[in-house]
């Protein structure tokens, strides 16, 4: 198979990082080292060759099995973030359960689960051992075409989908939800081309749930919703429950990411058919593809199978084709099953053969309901429940699931007013989630998601109560810089680098001035270390609106010393948050002074050298003066920011003593020497 053997060290986040760091490249996070390969078989034949990746449950690597003729494998190991041996012990208790349920999962485009064992290393820890599947993940191939200038095609991605809603509708029918479905979370399989899901969820969901049944366990600050941004509807990333439609939700996500190489915050608007400009597809794709992506649970298709009945023939011809074109894999006498298969009878309208599973009708059991939560989300407010079917029982009846508590009037009345005012602003839904869910579950360690059950009420206010907060403080960025919330990347600081330049400013004047906007909107954020992710956002999104404003003029100016003058001064205010920048064209030797006047400790002041490679000689300090001999010629910048909620007013004086010519070389006349007689 000829697999490189490539030691990388990975954050629970799942960040590559060389193998002699100690903490992450990306978030900072303490890197803890993987298991080394070693000369020691894990469990007596497993032989470790590298890791693969890292999350907050453990490590994932590639070993060899040598009782299998050196055979491929994956082991995943549980490595739990909970803390007392009660928790530790529950934890196992629950992996274990898990496993059982995975093991029951027979079918072909599934990598199956082949036994738990426990190895004296780390402590002792339990590891699940799981087939290796030879392809590339769908990232890795987007990636590839998007090099050559191309995405996948309309019918790729409807093969794709064709052959993945069986998978669906399988592992619906047994109560399993993916929970995590994306092209990274999708392999394309070498021998015969048909996608392969992996990863599943449910062992990662477990933290919450140890902890919860858990007396005396650690609770983290926020509970584990697991599903990524953007791929995962709202309901499951706020409330942590998921059910069938809710990974069809993140198929046709991912379906529009391959069509149109862009990430799931850039396809979905205020409107959510920001997507219909970026590609152009049939009619009846473009139907289905809406409907699966719909903000209302219940307007999505309710099954796997409904949606093959909405492609029609052609979709299950291909995806009966599919199923039949690949054996199962059978289990041999070398391996070891530490977890017997449940009893669990085929799904209605199934039949198993030596092919798979076939799908004789396109009605398998459902096992799904609109997902539960309790968000601010549209969904709840807006959405009306359909009648139902004379001959399909209501989802409710069909699983069993009572309905869920109503709000209040006053709880649906705060709820609708945020959602015109999130409307109105056009921020992202998925990211005010984010950003409220990061305050909210720092300062309530509860440990759970919040559900709509009266036990919540307070909780949900105060919940709202943030989220009309952080609305309010948000309008106070433009709103081209805060449509974008949600979808900024590293690449945007290094384009705001490069165009901040190109008006003679440099980067450290514009974090000057973008530090001081956001401590206004964000006091209660810390002035020094690192911010969350959503946060990072909001900062992101100042910088983009003050270099606007530096590009436009309104807080940038030069200071011109009129002809034989060697000094100018300006006066002005400063409203809250809001700096400005002043140029001057200085030389070398020359000898300056600057001056600042304001009252006491309302402002800070940075004097900028024309190089990057010079140290500051005034940075962000609340100091008001400064002299000194100058070593470069150039553009100097003088920030001066406000340190105050208050309008402030300052008088700024800038003096440049003219460089004296060198004193000329005096000469001396030497008398001629006289010659002798």
């Amino acid at each position: 198979m000829g697999i490189e053997i490539v030691t990388l060290l990975y954050c629970s986040q799942g960040h590559e990082n060389p193998s002699n760091h100690r903490f992450c490249l990306f978030c900072g996070e303490a890197l803890t080292p993987p298991l080394q390969n070693q000369e020691g078989l894990l469990g007596g034949r497993y032989r470790v060759l590298r890791q693969l990746g890292q999350g907050g449950f453990g490590r994932t690597y590639l070993a060899e099995d040598t009782n299998r003729f050196q055979e491929y494998c994956v082991l995943k190991e549980f490595d739990p973030q909970v803390h007392g041996t009660e928790a530790l012990s529950k934890a196992e208790e629950l992996f274990q359960r898990e496993a059982g349920i995975l093991y029951r999962l027979e079918h072909p485009q599934i990598p199956r689960f082949r036994e738990i064992f426990r190895a004296s290393v780390n402590g002792g820890r339990l590891f699940l051992v799981q087939d290796y599947v030879d392809g590339d993940t769908y990232l890795t191939l987007l990636r590839q075409r998007q090099q050559q200038g191309t995405c996948f095609s309309e019918e790729e991605v409807k093969q794709l989908i064709y052959h993945l809603l069986p998978v669906l509708a399988y592992i619906h029918s047994l109560g399993v939800v993916h929970r995590d479905i994306s092209p990274d979370n999708l392999i394309c399989r070498r021998s015969d081309r048909l996608p392969i899901l992996i990863d599943f969820g449910g062992v990662k969901r477990m933290a919450a749930t140890v902890i919860s049944q858990t007396p005396g366990a650690v609770m983290p600050a926020q509970p584990t919703l697991l599903g990524k941004i953007g791929y995962a509807p709202t309901e499951q990333m706020s409330s942590g429950e998921a059910y069938p439609h809710s990974d069809l939700y993140a198929l046709a996500m991912t379906a529009l990411v391959l069509l149109t190489g862009r990430e799931p915050q850039d396809l979905l608007g205020a409107d959510r058919r920001q997507w219909h400009s970026m590609v152009r597809l049939s009619p009846k794709f473009t139907n289905i593809l809406e409907r699966m992506l719909s903000p209302y649970p219940e307007q999505r298709y309710p099954t796997a199978t409904a949606v093959l009945e909405a492609f029609g023939a052609e979709a299950v011809i291909a995806a009966e084709g599919a199923l039949l074109s690949t054996p199962t894999p059978e289990l041999t006498s070398t391996q070891t099953l530490a977890v017997s298969p449940a009893t669990t009878p085929a799904p209605a309208g199934a039949r198993r053969s030596k092919g798979g599973l076939r799908l004789v009708g396109i009605s398998l059991l459902l096992t799904g309901l609109a997902a539960g939560g309790w968000l601010v989300g549209d969904r709840y407010l807006k959405a009306r429940t359909p009648e139902p079917s004379p001959t399909v029982p209501a989802q409710s009846e069909q699983n069993n699931i009572p309905p869920e508590p109503e709000f209040s009037a006053a709880e649906k009345a705060r709820k609708e007013a945020l959602i015109q005012q999130r409307q109105r602003l056009g921020i992202e839904e998925s990211f005010l989630v984010a950003l409220v869910n990061d305050t909210f579950y720092a300062k309530n360690a509860i440990g759970r998601p919040l559900t709509r059950e009266p036990k919540d009420e307070a909780y949900r206010k105060e919940w709202d109560e943030i989220a009309q907060d952080y609305l309010t403080r948000l309008e106070k960025i433009s709103k081209d810089a805060r449509s974008r919330l949600g979808r900024y990347t590293n690449a945007d600081l290094e384009k705001r680098r490069n165009a901040v330049n190109q008006i003679n400013v440099s980067s450290r004047t514009l974090n000057d001035l973008t530090d001081a906007q956001f401590a206004y909107l964000m006091p209660e954020q810390p002035k020094q270390g690192k911010l969350s992710a959503p946060m990072m956002q909001v900062w992101q999104a100042i910088a983009t609106e003050q270099l606007t404003q530096l590009k436009a003029g309104k807080n940038l100016a030069r200071l011109n010393f009129s002809s034989g003058a060697n000094s100018q001064q300006v006066e002005g205010d400063l409203q809250p948050g809001q700096g400005k920048v002043y140029l001057a064209a200085l030389e070398k030797d020359q000898t300056v002074q600057l001056n600042l006047q304001a009252k006491d400790q309302s402002t800070r002041l940075s004097f900028y050298p024309p190089t990057s490679e010079r140290s500051p000689l005034l940075e962000d300090t609340q100091a008001t003066e400064w002299s000194g001999k100058l070593q470069d010629s150039g553009l100097y910048e003088i920030v001066v920011i406000p340190n105050s909620n208050q309008v402030v007013d300052f008088s700024l004086k800038l003096e440049a003593e003219a460089i004296s010519p060198p004193s000329p070389t005096p000469t001396t006349t030497i008398p001629p020497v006289e010659e002798s007689p």
